[in-house]
């Protein structure tokens, strides 16, 4: 063995001088290597073990809205955090709404040295609601089988949660020396109630989770046909915008059809609205997504990404897409759908009133005003007019960068754990929590497991009534998201 430690010698016995820096430089050498031995001392056939039973646990309770409450979802993370040590505060708004249902939000830290802005992971703890009759399995049964995991919230979005669960308690395990804090973030109402979650906390408790980059939901590895296409991480959103169309007419019987009839003014509204498309404009995210998603496609596919931009293919192009691709579609541009019509209450009478309601998602640099103003172009009826529905309560923000540490971080890890696969940035066309926090400065990246694109048509995705997980890709996803904060964090 070639010994690391010099001696110094005085007539062929060590001196105590020479002991004592042996030692000490033993200590400095254990120092240096003890980062790498604890690393590698991670048993990861426990971690997926203790995985299994933490989100066993959050899976099978219901955390609907409506329907249930993330009351208990905190009070179980938080058991688990004070099991390790990790301190936490939780902070719950008042639920004007439903009083006796409690809904709140839990914060834990692990404190770095300050060199860098901390690091903020997310889950959300709430799921939507179900309707249990149509559900093979319980909705709250975590039920395995064929190596998946069936339940509510499966998908979305109790595996962000217990990723970010596992990744903080491995890093307070390993001691792992920090340049930034660990801010981990267990919030409410993600699915539809906002002000309990994110936006009261970002409003009065923004202290707490403020950070220069956070991780969250919205991504994935993308697997088709058995093979792994790419992986995706959310860089960016559209906002939800929502616009009723409201037509008056004169109320008659039915036998003496009108000129004024509100329904007639709706019915027309509505298919020149469906007739229309909105400009394509390109963003970095969609324009680089394009680009990498070519590079990974079949030869015509990789013609059509490749020539949106030519203006003798781009018509034909965007068609294609409406029609086979309405995903890719909707990323081109702000979108519109017409989703309810409301008229009438008796065969035989013309109502005075007719209204259709359209759920619009603006791209996130969106001139909302001048695009309204030529969507009542598109309509040219003065009959129909403009109603802004309440409710639309997301913010715009810009896109979340490609060229910095946290993004190219991804890429690295996602090499590691999704081995020959490009990283394709991506605009949601949903929506997610994460716009609060682009508002503030926060370069916000959405990521997720590996999920199977033939899922979704098949009734297993996410908000199905079969919602399922890989229990495989669960784990590889624990490890990728560890990894990720691992680096992010890491004193360097």
């Amino acid at each position: 063995m070639i010994s690391l430690v010099p001696t110094l010698s005085q007539g062929g016995r060590t001196s105590r001088a020479s002991v004592n820096l042996s030692r000490m430089m033993r200590a400095f050498l254990f120092l240096l290597i003890a980062p790498i031995l604890i690393a590698q001392a991670i048993d990861w056939a426990k971690v997926e073990a203790e995985t299994l039973k933490h989100y066993t646990a959050l899976v099978q309770i219901n955390s609907a809205d409506p329907g249930g409450s993330e009351k208990p979802v905190v009070d179980y993370v938080k058991s688990v955090l004070d099991k390790e040590g990790i301190e936490s505060k939780i902070f719950t708004m008042d639920n004007l709404a439903n009083p006796e249902i409690k809904r709140p939000n839990i914060v834990a830290r692990l404190n770095g040295n300050g060199k860098k802005r901390p690091i903020l992971i997310v889950g959300h703890t709430d799921t939507v609601n179900v309707d249990a009759k149509k559900w093979t399995h319980g909705p709250f049964s975590a039920h395995r089988e064929g190596g998946y995991v069936y339940g509510r919230g499966t998908l979305d979005d109790k595996d962000n949660l217990v990723a970010a669960l596992m990744s903080i308690i491995l890093v307070k395990r390993q001691n792992v020396p920090l340049d930034r804090d660990v801010i981990f973030l267990a919030e409410a109402g993600e699915e539809g109630a906002p002000v309990l979650g994110i936006a009261y906390l970002v409003r009065e408790h923004w202290a707490e989770i403020d950070a220069e980059y956070c991780f969250a939901e919205g991504g994935s590895a993308t697997r088709t046909g058995n093979r792994l296409r790419f992986v995706s991480v959310q860089t960016t959103e559209k906002i939800p915008f929502g616009i009723t169309l409201v037509a008056n007419g004169v109320a008659g019987h039915g036998s003496v059809p009108l000129k004024s009839n509100a329904v007639v003014h709706i019915a027309q509204a509505v298919s020149k609205v469906a007739a229309w498309q909105p400009p394509m404009r390109l963003n970095d995210t969609t324009r680089t997504y394009f680009e990498r998603l070519a590079t990974v496609s079949t030869p015509e596919e990789r013609d059509r990404y490749n020539g949106l931009l030519n203006p003798e293919k781009t018509d034909a192009i965007q068609e294609f897409l409406a029609i086979n691709e309405p995903r890719h579609n909707s990323m081109l541009r702000t979108s519109i759908s017409p989703n309810m019509i409301n008229a009438g209450y008796r065969r035989n009478v013309i109502p005075s009133e007719a209204q259709a309601s359209l759920d619009i998602r603006v791209l996130p640099d969106e001139d909302l005003p001048k695009f309204l103003e030529m969507l009542k172009g598109v309509i040219n009826d003065p009959a129909v007019k403009f109603v802004r529905d309440a409710g639309s309560s997301r913010p715009g923000a810009l896109p979340s960068r490609l060229d910095n540490e946290a993004f190219k971080t991804i890429e690295a890890v996602a090499k590691i754990h999704y081995p020959g696969v490009p990283t394709l940035p991506t605009m949601s066309t949903g929506a997610t929590d994460m716009a609060f926090l682009r508002t503030k400065g926060v370069q916000c990246y959405g990521i997720g497991p590996m999920i199977d694109s033939e899922d979704g048509p098949k009734g297993f995705g996410a908000h199905s009534d079969q919602e399922r997980i890989l229990e495989s890709a669960l784990y590889t996803f624990v490890k990728f998201h560890y990894d990720l904060v691992d680096q992010m964090a890491r004193a360097k």
